[in-house]
């Protein structure tokens, strides 16, 4: 395997692939993150706006910032009606187009695996957070098999294809999440692992739903029609239905949080 680089420009294909998975972990991140309503939020990497969409209506904020380098996602994100009063702009976050102390809280929901300097991502955060402010965020355990699609890419490793990593999945991990804030000179920092599960209606809605995933696509999309078939034999045989027909997936996720020094 490859590190390659993973692009989101579908908002909707996004929505239906991960978007779901990003807000049943966002529920469960801000349940366990607890934060007071009516602060200053910025989301980094926010894509298509799930997450942000969790937030507004989880966490009352004064205020909601997002950001993300995908022109198309954002633009899905500015038509969540929920989202009409939040601010979307294109950007990096590794310089992100902030001032110093602009928001009471910053977090990066499933991306620090992304960002290919994730010490930098974390002191960006760490920079645009007021003095005792949140810098939090969530990932998928890649490297552990908590991604939600991780099956499926480990039938396409066994036959022989390539699936692409981001750019630095062992950001994923716990401990090295703990080593990012701390380096940052985060305090107070915890983790803990969040335990998500998703319904499909069937295997069809399954399989149709991962033929859009941008971390996949692409590649089922160049294989041919035996090993596509095969492919899909395999996974109905490794995701078995329940007596309704309906299959469910779980998926882990580690999560971080730390503030500000006062």
């Amino acid at each position: 395997m490859e590190a390659n680089q993973i692009r989101f420009n579908d908002g909707a294909a996004y929505e239906r692939y991960m978007g779901k998975w990003s807000q049943l972990a966002g529920e469960a991140f801000l349940d366990w993150l607890t934060p007071k309503s009516g602060l200053r939020w910025l989301d980094v990497g926010c894509g298509n706006g799930a997450f942000t969409e969790t937030l507004h209506a989880r966490c009352a904020p004064a205020s909601i910032e997002g950001i993300d380098p995908s022109e198309e996602q954002l633009a899905f994100a500015r038509t969540r009606p929920a989202l009409r009063h939040a601010t979307f702009r294109p950007g990096d976050a590794l310089a992100l187009p902030y001032p110093d102390d602009a928001f009471d809280a910053a977090v990066m929901p499933l991306v620090i695996f992304f960002v290919p300097n994730p010490a930098k991502g974390v002191a960006e955060m760490a920079r645009v957070v007021c003095p005792g402010g949140i810098v939090a965020g969530y990932a998928w355990d890649l490297l552990g098999g908590g991604f939600p699609y991780a099956a499926l890419q480990e039938e396409m490793r066994g036959m022989g294809f390539d699936v692409p990593l981001p750019p630095s999945p062992e950001a994923s991990r716990i401990n090295v999440l703990q080593d990012l804030w701390e380096g940052a000179g985060l305090e107070s920092v915890e983790t803990r692992e969040i335990h998500v599960q998703r319904t499909f209606a069937d295997f069809d809605d399954y399989w149709t739903t991962i033929l859009g995933g941008p971390s996949v696509g692409p590649k089922l999309a160049a294989m041919g029609s035996g090993p596509i078939t095969a492919l899909k034999t395999r996974m109905r045989a490794r995701l078995p239905a329940d007596a309704s027909g309906r299959i469910r997936y779980s998926a882990k996720a580690n999560a971080i949080k730390g503030c500000g020094p006062d």
